[in-house]
């Protein structure tokens, strides 16, 4: 969702080298971007490696050299987009003499010569960087997720449009959290209806821990029912998602995905409401709000998450059809 900053410094300030830091998990979202001078990779998995295996020595030197490697690029500007005290003290450590962080919190904002206030984002899809783009100048014409694809994920997402009967639509049940998620029993029977009735086949997607649910969802594989779960990159899965006729899913990354690819995409929200308006794109935000919605990490309805439980499969379906005449 912070990927629009790229395009707003990239507009503003075309001479200028741009990079990005993240965590393994997050590299193939960014890596293909012709904008980006690099992408540095903090190795997080590595080195919580190396502290279960007690290798304090090794963790040590490796830091030292990743500190030196991120001051030897001199950077003139560092920008915190998460606000997190694990994010703020690479700004910090970068030797920026400029930092600006959004919202920062958990002590981030000592470590910063500039937070921006996250308080007047709206329910706009990436508002908070928009917030922060404002904040720095920046030209905020077009400020759009972007996820460029490279020339390998593309020819993945041909060859397997090509297995199937176009179209095809995309699923994305999967999410960390419970309070996100929607009823298993209802994903099987809009499988079903898509595949029967709406002449559409169905790719399911998720990521290696998602394997054993995605099996009960999905438990056989047909000519019109394909189950990705764990088996793609992000890269991969962004290619699939660029050829759907729709994409359905809980708030998780994928889902997001299908919005920043511009593929009509439908988001069930419940316990989060990260954003309701996707800014003029193909996607729609299905939310029923409670008297506790959102309560994020701290629910109060015993496991019962009556939110997500009053999105009906008719309810999609109707939404689905709506967007599918659309296009």
């Amino acid at each position: 969702m912070a990927s629009p900053l790229i395009g707003a410094f990239r507009r503003s300030i075309p001479e200028s080298s741009l990079y990005w830091l993240v965590e393994e998990t997050s590299q193939a979202v960014l890596e293909a971007n012709p904008d980006l001078h690099e992408v540095i990779v903090w190795p997080r998995n590595r080195w919580q490696e190396l502290i279960r295996k007690r290798r304090y020595w090794t963790l040590t030197r490796e830091t030292i050299t990743f500190i030196r490697d991120l001051r030897n690029r001199n950077f003139d500007l560092v920008v915190d987009a998460q606000g997190l005290f694990k994010s703020g003290i690479w700004a910090y450590l970068s030797g920026a003499p400029e930092r600006v962080g959004i919202g920062s919190k958990e002590g981030s904002q000592h470590l910063m010569t500039q937070v921006v206030d996250r308080s007047g984002a709206s329910d706009r899809i990436s508002s908070q960087y928009l917030l922060l783009a404002e904040a720095l100048g920046l030209d905020v014409n077009d400020f759009r997720m972007n996820i460029p694809l490279s020339e390998d994920a593309t020819k993945y997402g041909n060859r397997l449009a090509s297995t199937l009967d176009p179209p095809y639509a995309v699923f994305c049940p999967f999410t960390t959290r419970p309070q996100k998620h929607w009823p298993e029993e209802r994903w099987k029977e809009l499988l079903e209806i898509f595949a029967d009735k709406m002449g559409l086949a169905v790719v399911l997607m998720g990521g290696p821990v998602d394997k054993v649910a995605s099996e009960r969802i999905m438990p056989t594989e047909t000519p019109h029912w394909v189950n990705l779960t764990g088996r793609t990159s992000l890269q991969q899965a962004a290619a699939v998602m660029k050829q759907a006729a729709v994409v359905i899913g809980v708030d998780t990354g994928l889902t997001h995905m299908g919005i920043a690819l511009d593929v009509p995409t439908i988001a069930l929200f419940g316990a989060t409401a990260p954003y309701l308006n996707t800014e003029g794109t193909s996607g729609t935000v299905l939310y029923h709000p409670h008297e506790c919605s959102p309560c994020r990490r701290n629910p109060t309805c015993e496991a019962l998450f009556p939110c997500m439980g009053a999105i009906s499969t008719d309810e999609i379906i109707r939404t689905a059809r709506t967007l599918l005449r659309s296009q």
